[in-house]
């Protein structure tokens, strides 16, 4: 069985995520604000801009790029795709975004201390981070691994359910996972590093998207 995967994307190119689900044996539909249909075997949220601070009780503070129906949007895709038990992968924004739905919050911005560990000006920034024992990531690469990042914001307060799954040198949280969910949730760029963009400086990014789908199968 192909599972069939919801991604939910800012509108702009999907290719990278439709190719990354693709190679690991799925069918991905990429869509801006899609209504939740749990026809689909698991969802994806994309990368992308910033979410509204108002939903997680702060003002602006260097947040950018906000698009609230996205912010709405999302919000309910996960309301309606983790309430029937189904699979998540949550990539970049979208693992902030599974924070803000659980009642966590952001770090506006790293600021110019960090942000350079973690976002270039064209391409991305490649860094090396650690798992901890036990989780996905530690199972997949390793206690210490090297991935690929492109964003200024971080999670700051977890959500209900979440622990910290692995970190960057500087202690900004790369990964959670849930007491009971089944999420995924990478600050990194997964779809970037599998395929024909897999890298020999990072890890391999499909690993990741193969668990994923496997959930699918099973659920």
């Amino acid at each position: 069985m192909r599972p069939k995967i919801l991604i939910s994307t800012g509108g702009g190119n999907a290719g990278n995520y439709l190719d990354a689900v693709k190679a690991a044996g799925g069918m991905g539909e990429a869509r801006y604000l899609p209504a939740p249909d749990l026809s689909y075997d698991g969802l994806l949220l994309a990368g992308g801009e910033d979410v509204d601070p108002a939903l997680f009780g702060q003002e602006n503070q260097g947040s950018r790029g906000i698009d609230r129906a996205r912010d709405q949007a999302e919000l309910a895709l996960l309301d309606a795709f983790c309430g029937a038990g189904k699979p998540v992968l949550a990539i970049c924004r979208g693992h902030q975004v599974v924070n803000v739905w659980l009642g966590g919050g952001l770090i506006q911005d790293l600021g110019p201390q960090l942000v350079p560990f973690h976002q270039q000006e064209r391409g991305d920034q490649v860094h090396p981070i650690q798992a901890e024992r036990g989780t996905l990531l530690h199972r997949l690469y390793g206690p210490v691994f090297p991935v690929n990042s492109s964003h200024h914001q971080g999670l700051g307060r977890l959500g209900r359910g979440l622990r910290a799954a692995a970190w960057a040198e500087d202690g900004v949280v790369e990964a959670v996972e849930h007491d009971a969910l089944p999420l995924i949730c990478v600050q990194f760029h997964p779809e970037r590093l599998t395929g024909g963009l897999a890298r020999m400086d990072t890890v391999d990014g499909g690993a990741l998207f193969r668990v994923f789908l496997e959930l699918c199968r099973v659920k």
